[in-house]
């Protein structure tokens, strides 16, 4: 039995994934019972701190590594026991994985049937690779080779795209040009795509849907704005989201009246000084990003950021903040969201 590349994009399916981790040199570690549905040509980004699993849940998708429970579905074929080669699956990591001694055109055409080598020519071309197919990949930059290494995926049409943080080694303009380009193939390619990645920015900018992990747990699923305005829990407020979510004990807060609410989130957006606020704060930090600035304000409740307009504060001065009553954010002492109006 095996999955074919060059067939049409597969829905993925994750059933009750269970696996640990525990040994003398590494913490014990666990994924919980994480169970999913990617449909046929979406993007799910599994977005998540380091350590949390979302790597290792990669490569169990792959067949790198096998679940200690659980069943990985592609469409309705049960492959959690097919070895890597027979999922017919592309995977890119963020390193490379390239053969430094080949071509670029060599190490794309690695696993593509000679009678099919026009796919290679289309991948590369695709990538944007295919000026420099004759060089050796040892004479490439770290973009060049990344795209090298997307472009050898895509030459396996792949039933799914597995990638485990393909921009993490690239600096920051080169990261931003090629995320905006691996969008647009994303999107016109009609890839089912898994993308693991620890960047908040990235997932958001590629993710049709976004898993939020912590601790091997899945802690919300939903689109990029689902996260943002509605998240789940404290952690996936504290996550996603730049700056991150304010959270603050409503107690701090005199007229939180809503019962049962321990803490409350504040967005940036929700906070700004004014003449006619009503919680003291003192200026902490300033952030000048040029196209917007943010101020950070020590209060009775905590730190809080907040959104500058016009001219910056200064460090150490005393302001009033006033709080958008519209844009709270309410949590019970699990830290579990609660949809109540909170007031301030």
């Amino acid at each position: 039995m095996r999955v074919e590349a060059g067939r049409t994009a597969a829905r993925l399916r994750l059933v009750g994934i269970e696996r640990t981790f525990a040994n003398a040199n590494v913490p014990a570690f666990r994924l919980h019972d994480v169970t999913l549905d990617v449909a046929q040509r979406e993007c799910l980004v599994v977005l998540g701190p380091s350590g949390s699993g979302k790597t290792t849940l990669l490569r169990i998708i792959a067949g790198l590594e096998k679940p200690g429970a659980g069943r990985v579905y592609l469409d309705d074929v049960d492959v959690t026991g097919l070895v890597p080669e027979r999922r017919g699956a592309g995977v890119v990591f963020a390193e490379d994985a390239l053969f430094p001694h080949l071509t670029a055109y060599e190490n794309i055409a690695y696993g593509v049937p000679r009678t099919e080598r026009a796919r290679v020519r289309a991948a590369a071309e695709r990538m944007r690779v295919d000026a420099f197919l004759e060089r050796r990949i040892d004479g490439l930059s770290g973009g060049e080779r990344q795209r090298v290494a997307l472009a050898r995926a895509l030459a396996s049409q792949p039933a799914i795209l597995l990638l485990d943080e393909p921009l993490a080694r690239l600096d920051a303009p080169l990261r931003l040009a090629l995320r905006l380009e691996l969008a647009s193939l994303l999107r016109a390619g009609g890839y089912t795509t898994v993308l693991v990645t620890h960047d908040q920015s990235e997932a958001m900018a590629l993710g049709d849907r976004i898993a939020v992990m912590c601790d091997g747990r899945i802690e919300q699923i939903g689109t990029p704005r689902d996260l943002y305005e509605r998240p789940a829990n404290v952690f996936v407020a504290g996550f996603v989201g730049v700056p991150a979510m304010s959270i603050v004990p409503a107690a701090a807060f005199a007229n939180v009246a809503p019962p049962g609410v321990a803490t409350i989130g504040l967005r940036a957006d929700a906070v700004r000084a004014s003449s006619d606020g009503d919680v003291a704060a003192i200026v902490c930090a300033v952030e000048d990003l040029g196209s917007e600035a943010f101020a950070y304000y020590e209060t009775v409740g905590g730190r809080i950021a907040g959104t500058v307009t016009g001219a910056l504060p200064a460090i150490g001065e005393r302001v009033a903040l006033q709080i958008d009553r519209s844009k709270i954010h309410a949590f019970d002492a699990s830290g579990v969201r609660m949809d109540v109006v909170a007031r301030v």
